[in-house]
Order: structure tokens, then C-alpha cells, then sequence
């Protein structure tokens, strides 16, 4: 019993012994004179200079932290720091450190860390020229110690803030916070895995998961990596991703995968956009967009080829394919878009989004339609170009009957009817920012005939098309007036002025008055010649 009370009494004394031994530990050991190593060794490795302040350590956590931590840029980018953190933790191994002051890393976190990312004109990025100091430098042996062999158990990011912009430009940098990243096993000459949580500029979430390495020693960029991306609520306007003068909005998912061996990347998956808007004049689409996309680009010519785009609204489908190229500050497109017999009544749901609005009270319902479409010119002046085709639609609330009939010069046609049913309807298009414009129109309405012309809609909205109505009917009252206009031979001509919600038919006084005259002598030759037809049969030749 003696010696069981001795023996506690011994291990107390012995671990008060330890524990004081402990804590005086770091007032011997002054973790601040290995500053100038780190800060020296950190340099050389990254090629950059690296600022460490104040350091401190706890020897029962095996920690050392390091407070207001700076690593320089690429001075040709910028003369600001690269990356700044409010504080730096390092976990070590303490044994070696104590008994042979040896530094042996076992995991870093930063804390609030700042991170400037900038990319030039020709595709390079400051953190291209990380490790510059050792890119002509031979390898250097595993004993050495060398930068190569560094690795580190675990790598931490905690509330960090990333700053994407591009050298001597005026658009804003694009700003992610709440950046959250943990990379295991991290080394730089193997690969290792990662996962990062990001909130991104003006709304929205994403999450990647995957692995990166071994990392590029001439060029930090064109480390190769592969992962799985989820994006949440991407906001189009807020993000910077477009230009706000483009008008595109809208709410954006995406789950996908991203991969690079360096030099060519490809990405897929599937993007979900609700609310879209494709016009400064327009407003939020009340159907989802789904897009499955497939792409694959050449970084080293930043230039890349759309091989898959499957542009879904309801069950119709277009396709888009084509490439594309950046130059400067923007993204030129050369893509086509193929859209075969697609439901109007799908379709009709769009068109809010791209700033067309029907005459008030109507409705398109039914019938197909289909376009093959050249996409071209950079991100802000797209211009869309090609034949639009429609079929056995109907545009619901809308009398043209009655529209036409409130001319003059169509008295006596048209049966009143609240729907205009469209048998087929055919127009090459060309749609800019400046205006569009639509070409060699063709309308086959049944209740009236065929309606042909050509015009333009300004970005304002309004209507300014030339056209010619060839009307039929049996009513000899109303083909004897048109005849007398000219109207049989050529067709009546109109336009077409107003806006598109809310369009005015009148007459083209010009066209009317050169046909009348037509008229006028054909008649006259008629009665000189005594053809009781006016004129409209063609005349015998002699024999």
C-alpha cells in the first residue's frame, strides 16, 4: 500500500515535471528565428517573395502560427500582393523540433486569405510563373529536401475571397467569397484530391470535387486536374459572366464535369436556366431552359468547339454546335443552330425572353416550326441569320381579316373570324442589336390568301414593313374594285406600322396609286382594242 502511494506520488511529480517542461519548452525555443529560413525557402520554391509575420507555438497542439502573411504577384501582372491571409497555421512535428530543430510540415491552414487572380491578353495568368525561380533549374534529388518533394498531409482554406479579373481592362474583377478548400495528401510532384465550396459573384453556390497534380513546374497554369462541378443558382445578370448590354438573365444550375491535361480541356453536363431573358427588351420566360452541353477547348489558342448542345424547352429540341474564340476582353462566336419541327405551342413560352410581344389579347397555338441559324460575332453583338419556317399554326385573338378589312381599298373581303390560322409562313431573317430585319416573307393565311413583303423591327419595337396581299375570293363586287387598283395583277399593297403588341395596317398609297394608274391605261387600251376583260386576259397575236 506504501509502495502504491509512493509510486502515484512518483508519476505526479513526474508528469507536473513534464507539463512544466511543456509549457517553458517555447520560451527556449524562439519559433521566430526560423522565420528568416521560411520566408527564405518559401521564396525560392514559389519564385516569389513571401512576407511572414509574427509566429508563435504551441507545443500541446503542434501548431505554429504565423500571423499577416503576403506573397508578392508576378510583377509583370501587378505590384499588388499575389495572396495576403490574416493568419497562418502550421501543423509540425514536435519531437524533431525540439531535439534537432528540424521543421517537419504536417498540415497548413489559412485563414481569411485574399487571392488575386489576373489573366493577360494572351491567355497567361500570374500564378502561370509560380515556382519561375526554379523552372531552369535541374531536378533536384528526393535526399536534397528539395521544393519538389514537399507534401503535405492536409491543406486547409477557410473563408477565403477570390478576385478574377484581367490585366489593363475597365471591367469590373469578378469577386467569389466564402471560399472553403481542403486538398489531402498534397504534393507537387503526384496528384492529389480536393473539394472547394465557393458562393460565386452576385448570387449562387458551387461545389467541385476532384484531383489535381502533379503540378507543372514550368507552368503552374497547365497543371493537369479532373472534377465534378454542381452549381447552384447562378445569377446571369449579377455574375459578370455576360454583358450586362447583352440583356441575358436569368437563373442557373449546372452539373457537370470539367477536365485538362494541361493544354486541352473539356467540359459537360447539363445546364438548367430558369427566369431566362435573351433581350435588353425582354422579360423572364415562364419555362425552364435545359441545355446538355459538351465542349472541348484548346487553351494554348483559347479557342475552343462546341460538339454538343441540346437546347430543350419542353419535349422540342435544337441543336447548337459550332467554335469559338476569344480575342481581347470578349468570346467570338461562329456557331450554327438547327431547330427542326419544334412546337410552337413550346416555343411560344419563349418568346417574353426574346422580346417579341404578340399582338395584345393573342396567342400562338399549334403547328411546328423550324430554322437553321448562323450564330456569329462576339458575346455583346451577336448577329443571328437565316430561314425561319412555320407551319399549320394559329395565332389565337388575333382578326387579320378584320385588321385588312379596315382598309379602303379591301372592301367587300373578308368574313369577320377572332383567330388568324396560319396554313404556312416562311421568312429569311437576320436579327443584330442594331435592328431586325426580315426578308422575302411569304404567308399563306386560308380565310385570306397569301401575304408577301419584307421589313424591320427597331429596338424599339417598331414595325416598319412593305407588303402585298394577293386576296381570294369569288366575290366579283370586291375582284372588280382590287382589279380597278391593280390588285388581281400585282396584289394590294400595305404596311405594316406600330409595334408588334399593338400593329397598324395602312394603306401604301404609292404602291396603290402606280397600280391604279396601271389600271387606268390597261383599261383604256381595252376599250380601244374591245377586250370587255379590262385587260386582265392577255391579248391573241395576230396571225
Amino acid at each position: 500500500m506504501q509502495l502504491n502511494k509512493r509510486t502515484l506520488k512518483i508519476a505526479g511529480i513526474v508528469v507536473a515535471a513534464v507539463l512544466v517542461i511543456l509549457i517553458a519548452l517555447p520560451l527556449f525555443i524562439n519559433i521566430n528565428s526560423f522565420r528568416p529560413k521560411i520566408e527564405s525557402e518559401l521564396t525560392s520554391a514559389l519564385g516569389r517573395p513571401v512576407t511572414l509575420g509574427e509566429m508563435s507555438l504551441s507545443l500541446f497542439s503542434g501548431k505554429v502560427g504565423v500571423e499577416n502573411v503576403s506573397i508578392a504577384d508576378d510583377p509583370a501582372f501587378s505590384q499588388s500582393p499575389f495572396i495576403t491571409m490574416k493568419s497562418l497555421e502550421v501543423g509540425v512535428e514536435v519531437m524533431p523540433l525540439i531535439f534537432s530543430r528540424q521543421l517537419n510540415i504536417t498540415g497548413i491552414e489559412l485563414e481569411e486569405p485574399q487571392i488575386t487572380l489576373l489573366k493577360a491578353s494572351n491567355g497567361t495568368w500570374n500564378f502561370s510563373s509560380i515556382g519561375g525561380a526554379n523552372k531552369n533549374k535541374p531536378p533536384e534529388p528526393a535526399e536534397s529536401g528539395g521544393s519538389q518533394n514537399l507534401s503535405i498531409a492536409k491543406l486547409e482554406i477557410k473563408d477565403g475571397k477570390l478576385s478574377v479579373g484581367k490585366v489593363n481592362s475597365t471591367a469590373k474583377p469578378q469577386v467569389y467569397d466564402k471560399l472553403n478548400a481542403e486538398i489531402s495528401n498534397f504534393s507537387l510532384a503526384s496528384q492529389f484530391p480536393f473539394e472547394l465550396t465557393v458562393n460565386l459573384p452576385g448570387g449562387g453556390d458551387a461545389k467541385l470535387t476532384g484531383k489535381v497534380g502533379p503540378v507543372n513546374p514550368q507552368d503552374s497554369a497547365k497543371t493537369p486536374f479532373g472534377a465534378s462541378v454542381k452549381v447552384k443558382g447562378l445569377d446571369l445578370a449579377a455574375s459578370g459572366f455576360v454583358d450586362p448590354g447583352s440583356g441575358i438573365a436569368g437563373s442557373v444550375d449546372l452539373e457537370g464535369t470539367l477536365n485538362s491535361n494541361g493544354s486541352q480541356a473539356k467540359a459537360a453536363g447539363v445546364i438548367t436556366c430558369e427566369k431566362l431573358e435573351l433581350s435588353p427588351k425582354g422579360s423572364p420566360a415562364p419555362k425552364a431552359v435545359t441545355v446538355k452541353y459538351a465542349i472541348d477547348e484548346d487553351l494554348d489558342r483559347q479557342a475552343g468547339t462546341i460538339t454538343q448542345g441540346d437546347i430543350a424547352i419542353g419535349k422540342s429540341v435544337a441543336r447548337l454546335t459550332g467554335g469559338f474564340q476569344t480575342q481581347g476582353e470578349t468570346q467570338v462566336m461562329n456557331l450554327k443552330l438547327s431547330a427542326p419541327n419544334m412546337s410552337v405551342d413550346e416555343l411560344e413560352a419563349m418568346l417574353p425572353a426574346l422580346g417579341v410581344v404578340l399582338p395584345s389579347g393573342s396567342k400562338l397555338s399549334g403547328g411546328t416550326l423550324s430554322a437553321d441559324l448562323a450564330i456569329s460575332g462576339s458575346l455583346n453583338n451577336l448577329v443571328i441569320a437565316g430561314p425561319v419556317r412555320m407551319s399549320n399554326t394559329k395565332l389565337a385573338g388575333f382578326d387579320m381579316g378584320s385588321k385588312l378589312g379596315a382598309l379602303s381599298v379591301f372592301s367587300g373581303k373578308a368574313s369577320s373570324n377572332p383567330d388568324t390560322t396560319v396554313q404556312n409562313a416562311s421568312s429569311n431573317v437576320r436579327i443584330a442589336p442594331d435592328m431586325t430585319r426580315a426578308d422575302a416573307i411569304n404567308v399563306t393565311i386560308p380565310s385570306l390568301g397569301v401575304v408577301t413583303g419584307a421589313g424591320t423591327i427597331s429596338p424599339n419595337g417598331a414595325l416598319d414593313f412593305s407588303m402585298i396581299a394577293d386576296l381570294q375570293t369569288n366575290r366579283s363586287e370586291a375582284r372588280a374594285e382590287r382589279t380597278g387598283l391593280g390588285g388581281d395583277r400585282g396584289g394590294v399593297a400595305f404596311r405594316i406600322q406600330g409595334t408588334s403588341s399593338n400593329p397598324s395596317f395602312v394603306a401604301d398609297v404609292g404602291s396603290l396609286a402606280g397600280n391604279a394608274a396601271k389600271g387606268a391605261i390597261q383599261r383604256s387600251v381595252s376599250e380601244k382594242t374591245g377586250d370587255k376583260t379590262g385587260g386582265i386576259l392577255p391579248k391573241r397575236r395576230p396571225r
